[in-house]
């Protein structure tokens, strides 16, 4: 063979080990990152293409795939949309996947490496490949109680409703309102589903698609004085019967605004220059709870705040916004605001749900979680929740607990949280009232648990806008009705 020919063919053979080496990275070591991006059509139109699993709530599907007859063969369906958008999120061909259609997507669309057997028996039997099931904690009574109750208050009403239960951390209920309809996104009329899009992004941060449960952190008022008398009780010695300042004002250090209840009357309006701690609770009162802050340390209000799940990362099934108690040193005026869930505490009705199932659970709270069950389309069990506790130690004593659910017994039953009584059931629970911008309403809130001798549901409340007039915008008239409704589907009243 001539030199030419030889170096021509020495050339070749490099030429084809090179291709032979990109064809081996590409498809072994970059396939899933190719995969994985959002503009390769080629996988998102196979996604479409087959038949996704389903997405449960007890024995309901709130999320499925039926057969359509285009291109895409399947088409994935939300039977009660509005209801339960904020859980299951949506599937759309242009705009991907968000909430449980996301966090799940590799167990739905069959892609999970636990059901590589399932797909290996549909390669043999050349049958169509299938995804997996997602079983949710929700109770569909308890849901159905949270969405109905929040619509009822009006059309325009920006809310949120949500459930756990306290021994194991299973979400029951979660609901947001305003709500959109997933199907629209899901089409497989791309016009419309861009339509759609545009209008729900347009809305912004507090639009339809944000879920209020999990995403939004506001001040929460005075239902924040359960994690603060929480910190009395443990780090002060305080028992409920102990005595606070009754009075209409507190004559706060260091500044020259005084704090004062709401309508600036006396605790529970009774003329008492000393009430009891838990009188105090019963009436939400600033001036008691503001002298009680002024006795404990930043770090003590801080650290007890923090044991219940305030800047932490808690949730794994769907994106959760922080809830914020102020670092720093606050000083005697931000201190007392802060007590009473003001200044810069900020929490979701999520957060606020964990503090009372906390209470009712002995003092332990348990890490949140929606996703019960993992199945294959042939219904084994590839993956099942566990209760977890959310840290290593309890957020209070038992017997702090024990405390802090007779003070929220006497709550419903004497002072701002009647609303909520349910005949024959202790009820224990908080109401709150957050101001928030002096051009805006307040924000209602409202958190409980039942029955507080042997709890089996804890709930927060929160209505974040509604057309109530201001003066009566509270957490127990709004709110409170909401939360009992939800209690009594959970217990079967």
């Amino acid at each position: 063979m001539n030199r030419p020919i030889r170096t021509l063919s020495i050339g070749c053979l490099i030429l084809f080990v090179a291709l032979l080496l990109n064809i081996t990275y590409v498809q072994f070591f970059k396939a899933d990152d190719y995969n994985d991006r959002a503009d390769n059509r080629r996988v998102i139109q196979a996604s479409f293409s087959r038949q996704r699993g389903a997405i449960l709530a007890g024995k309901q599907a709130i999320a499925k795939s039926v057969k359509s007859k285009d291109q895409y063969q399947w088409q994935r369906t939300y039977p009660k949309p509005f209801e339960y958008a904020p859980i299951t999120g949506f599937l759309s061909y242009q705009f991907g996947q968000s909430a449980i259609e996301s966090s799940q997507n590799d167990v739905l669309s069959g892609d999970d490496d636990r059901l590589f057997t399932n797909r290996l028996i549909d390669l043999v039997t050349n049958s169509e490949p299938e995804g997996g099931n997602v079983e949710t904690t929700i109770n569909p009574k308890v849901q159905d109680a949270a969405y109905n109750g929040l619509t009822a208050l009006g059309s325009d009403v920006e809310g949120a409703a949500v459930a756990i239960e306290p021994s194991t951390g299973r979400i029951l209920a979660m609901a947001s309102t305003p709500s959109y309809n997933p199907n629209n996104l899901a089409t497989h009329d791309l016009n419309k589903a861009a339509a759609t899009w545009k209008k729900l992004d347009g809305a912004g941060a507090n639009g339809p698609m944000q879920n209020r449960v999990t995403r939004t952190a506001l001040p929460p008022g005075s239902t924040f004085k359960l994690v603060t008398a929480a910190a009395a009780l443990e780090d002060l010695k305080m028992t409920p019967d102990s005595l606070v300042n009754g009075t209409n004002r507190l004559d706060v250090p260091q500044t020259d605004k005084d704090m004062h209840n709401e309508n600036g009357t006396t605790c529970g309006n009774l003329g008492r220059s000393k009430v009891s701690f838990t009188t105090a609770l019963d009436w939400s009162c600033n001036v008691s709870f503001g002298e009680v802050a002024l006795k404990l340390t930043d770090a003590q209000l801080r650290e007890q705040a923090e044991k219940f799940g305030f800047g932490q990362h808690y949730l794994d099934d769907l994106s959760q916004a922080t809830s914020r108690f102020p670092d720093g040193t606050l000083g005697p005026a931000f201190r007392v605001q802060s007590a009473i869930g003001q200044y810069d505490v900020a929490a979701t009705p999520l957060q606020m749900a964990m503090v009372s199932a906390g209470i009712a659970n002995g003092g332990t709270v348990m890490k949140p979680y929606l996703v019960d069950r993992v199945t294959s389309a042939s219904l084994d069990v590839i993956d099942q929740g566990h209760p977890e506790p959310l840290s290593g130690q309890p957020a209070i004593s038992s017997k702090t607990a024990d405390q802090l659910t007779t003070m929220m017994q006497s709550v419903v039953d004497h002072g701002t949280g009647t609303p909520a009584r349910i005949p024959g059931v202790a009820v224990a629970g908080k109401t709150g009232t957050a101001q928030s911008d002096p051009n805006r309403p307040p924000y209602a809130w409202f958190t409980a648990f039942a029955p507080a001798e042997n709890p089996k549901i804890a709930v927060a409340v929160m209505v974040q806008k509604s057309g109530t007039a201001r003066n009566d915008i509270a957490g127990g008239a709004l709110c409170a009705p909401i939360a009992k409704s939800m209690i009594e589907a959970a217990i079967g009243q």
